[in-house]
């Protein structure tokens, strides 16, 4: 659960600063918002989130 919330918090950051940037327009960010409302309800849910878990194992491990 923090993993989410912490990729969801750093995706409206990004999301933020492309507004203010320009680089990216209020109808890109709908159809993307869109498109992780309707990937979370497909099928590939609980593969894209293993594999998200997965990776933020394999980076939690890492030791500089």
């Amino acid at each position: 659960m923090a993993v989410s919330i912490s990729v969801v918090l750093l995706l409206v950051i990004l999301a933020v600063v492309f507004l203010r940037s320009g680089a990216l327009k209020i109808s890109h960010a709908v159809v993307c918002a869109l498109l992780g409302f309707f990937l979370a309800g497909s099928s590939m849910a609980p593969t894209i989130h293993n594999g998200l878990t997965a990776t933020a194992d394999i980076v939690s491990g890492l030791r500089p």
